[in-house]
């Protein structure tokens, strides 16, 4: 009873229902992800400008791309399954295939709410981002976890189907398809803490002349050390260069004398026969 996975404390027969309403949340978890995106997106616009501006439409744009490929993938899963269910149950009804099929019904459960999961964390890392309290890391490790969600989701239908099933093709091609928004979505959200970054770095429109005059110097300093650590790296790295040609030299001159041949043994200076007698 201890090493029975814990999901298996469900009834069988409830695991029917459980699909229906964790594809159901699923789909909801989506929508409201979307309607939450679309509030950040005008929220963002009367808040920034410039460059910020920029950058958070740029991230929530794409944010929103991958919310609409995610519930396409989850509306196509959810007509491949029922699919699968129809054309395998036969004469049973579907919370008998269900219970007949109970470690696949709770792996399409896992993934489900994998799925639904990662946009919700999504949503919630993207709004950080655009208050800035967040972190942009948080982003790219959402659109990963999307990623591998997803392919989870894809791996547990793949498994009841049919090989030559049109909704698993298009479950397949949603897959690649979000796939390649959550990369948008790293693309993006690193392009734009770059872009955000060298602004803030940059800016010393608010500085007084003493604050600019104490930056300016405390950068020269900077600046010279750095020099001085990179002549010293030069130094090191040449003298690493001179060990190791050193080194491989030795090991290669060694190496000749060992596959050297040996030299003949030396004979005596062959002497012209004398010439024969004559009779």
């Amino acid at each position: 009873q201890e090493l029975r996975p814990k999901s298996l404390d469900i009834k069988q027969e409830e695991l029917g229902d459980m699909v229906e309403k964790e594809m159901a949340s699923t789909s909801e978890a989506i929508e409201d992800a979307v309607r939450r995106i679309e509030e950040m997106m005008s929220q963002a616009r009367s808040e920034s400008s410039g460059v910020k501006l920029e950058v958070n439409e740029r991230i929530l744009n794409s944010c929103t791309d991958l919310m609409k490929a995610i519930r396409l993938l989850v509306r196509t899963s959810t007509n491949l399954q029922k699919e699968i269910v129809e054309s395998g149950r036969g004469a049973a009804t579907t919370q008998e295939f269900y219970a007949k099929n109970s470690r696949w019904t709770e792996g399409l459960i896992s993934a489900a709410k994998a799925v639904g999961w990662g946009a919700t964390q999504l949503v919630e890392s993207a709004d950080r981002v655009v208050l800035h309290t967040g972190k942009y890391e948080e982003l790219i490790v959402c659109s990963h976890e999307i990623a591998a969600s997803t392919a989870q989701l894809v791996a547990a239908s793949k498994v009841k189907a049919e090989k030559s099933s049109r909704n698993l093709l298009r479950l397949q091609e949603c897959s690649r398809n979000v796939n390649e928004m959550a990369a948008n979505v790293v693309a993006s959200t690193k392009s734009g803490q770059e872009q955000v970054e060298e602004k803030d770095t940059m800016d010393f429109s608010g500085m007084s002349l003493i604050k600019l005059k104490k930056e300016e110097m405390e950068t020269q300093v900077k600046v010279l050390e750095l020099e001085k650590r990179l002549e010293g790296e030069r130094v090191r790295l040449g003298e690493l260069r001179k060990q190791h040609y050193a080194l491989a030299g030795s090991y290669n001159s060694a190496e000749d004398e060992e596959t050297k041949p040996a030299p003949a043994p030396r004979r005596g200076i062959l002497k012209k026969p004398p010439l024969a007698q004559k009779p």
